[in-house]
C-alpha cells in the first residue's frame, strides 16, 4: 500500500469518526444545546477554527494526477507524486522564484532581479524561493495532526489509568500514582528531547512523544472525579444488581466523564500545538511546521534590511489558531459546567 493511501485512510477515518461525535452529540439535548450556545457565544472563534480543519483537510487528501496538469513537461517525479487539493493550488518547481522575494513584489528582494511571477506571491517567498502563504497554509494540516491526534492518544491513556486508579484503588491506584508522581516529577521537555531521540523525527514519533506525555495532569483529574462517582448512590444499586465492574464503568463511570473529556481536549490541543513549536525551535520538530517556519525564520530577523514576512506569516497562523482554540475551550468549560447546567436547566 502506497504512504499516501493509508494517510487518506486515516484522514478519512478521523472525519468520519467526527460526524459520528457530531451525529451521536444531537441525539442528546444537553449536548444539542451546548452546541447551541457555544455558537451563540463564541460564533467568531468557530469559524475561524473550522477554517483551519477546512484547510487540513483539503490538505490531507492526495492522489496522482491522471495528468500532468501544471507540472513542468518533463518533469517525471513530479508527474507521478502524489498531491493535495492545497498542493494543486500552487504550480509545482515552475512556481517558485530563485530566493528571497518580498510581497507582491515584481523583482527579488536580493539582487533585484525579475521574478518568474511578479506581484502573485502575497506573502512573499522564503530563502528557497518558495511562497509562503503555500508554505503557511501547509502548516495548519501539521498543526491539527499534533494536536488532534496527540490529544486521542493522550486522553485514551488517562482515562484508562485515572479511572482504574479512581474506581479499583488499592495497590492499582498506588501503582498508578507512582507513575503518575514519576512522571510529573521529571522535566516535561528533557523527556520529550529523550522521547523523540529514541523513537525518530517523524510526525507520528513527534506525536507519540507527546502523547505519553501529555496524559498525567488530565489523569489525575479522571482519578479524583472517578473516586466522586463510585461513591454515588446509582453505581451501589448497580453492584447491588450484580453489576459487573467492566460494565459499572462502561455504562456509568465513563459516560459522566465525557464533560471533563471534551474540556481536556479542547484545552490541552493548544498546548500541544505550542509544544511542538519549541520542539521546532530546539530543530526536533516536524517538517512543514509553522515552528519549522518561525525557527527557519530567526536568522533572517539580522538580516539588513529584515526580512519580516516569514516570521510574521507563520506567527499570525499559529496565534489565530491558538486564540481561536483557548477561546473555544473556555466557552466549553463554562458550557458544560455543573452549575451553568443547573442553572440554564
Amino acid at each position: 500500500m502506497e504512504p499516501y493511501v493509508l494517510s487518506n485512510a486515516v484522514a478519512v477515518g478521523l472525519l468520519a469518526g467526527l460526524l459520528w461525535a457530531l451525529v451521536s452529540a444531537r441525539r442528546s439535548r444537553v449536548w444539542r444545546d451546548a452546541g447551541r450556545e457555544l455558537l451563540r457565544r463564541r460564533p467568531i472563534a468557530l469559524t475561524v477554527f473550522l477554517a483551519y480543519v477546512a484547510i487540513g483537510l483539503l490538505d490531507s487528501l492526495t492522489w496522482v494526477s491522471a495528468s500532468s496538469g501544471g507540472t513542468p513537461q518533463g518533469d517525471s517525479v513530479s508527474l507521478h507524486k502524489p498531491r493535495s487539493t492545497i498542493d494543486r493550488l500552487f504550480p509545482d518547481e515552475s512556481y517558485r522564484e530563485k530566493s528571497y522575494s518580498a510581497p507582491l513584489a515584481d523583482r527579488e528582494f536580493l539582487g533585484g532581479a525579475p521574478l518568474r511571477h511578479p506581484g502573485r506571491h502575497l506573502l512573499g517567498t522564503d530563502i528557497l524561493g518558495r511562497d509562503v502563504v503555500y508554505q503557511t497554509l501547509k502548516g495548519a494540516r501539521v498543526a491539527l495532526l499534533v494536536g488532534g491526534f496527540t490529544t486521542l492518544i493522550a486522553i485514551p491513556l488517562a482515562l484508562l489509568f485515572g479511572v482504574a486508579a479512581g474506581y479499583f484503588g488499592g495497590r492499582i491506584d498506588d501503582a498508578v500514582f507512582f507513575l503518575i508522581s514519576t512522571l510529573a516529577s521529571m522535566p516535561s521537555l528533557l523527556l520529550l528531547i529523550a522521547l523523540i531521540m529514541a523513537l525518530g523525527r517523524g510526525p507520528a514519533q513527534v506525536c507519540l512523544a507527546l502523547g505519553i506525555t501529555g496524559w498525567v495532569s488530565f489523569a489525575r483529574v479522571v482519578r479524583g472525579e472517578t473516586l466522586k462517582l463510585r461513591e454515588l448512590d446509582y453505581v451501589h444499586a448497580a453492584r447491588a444488581l450484580g453489576a459487573s465492574d467492566l460494565r459499572i464503568v462502561l455504562r456509568h463511570i465513563v459516560p459522566n466523564l465525557m464533560h471533563l473529556v471534551v474540556i481536556a481536549f479542547v484545552l490541552t490541543f493548544s498546548g500541544l500545538v505550542l509544544s511542538e513549536a519549541v520542539l521546532s525551535w530546539l530543530g526536533i520538530g516536524i517538517d512543514g511546521s509553522w515552528g519549522r517556519m518561525i525557527d527557519q525564520a530567526r536568522d533572517e530577523l539580522s538580516r539588513e534590511p529584515i526580512i519580516w514576512w516569514n516570521l510574521v506569516s507563520a506567527s499570525v497562523a499559529l496565534f489565530g489558531l491558538i486564540l481561536a482554540v483557548n477561546l473555544l475551550g473556555d466557552a466549553v468549560r463554562d458550557i458544560l459546567d455543573p452549575r451553568t447546567l443547573r442553572e440554564r436547566a
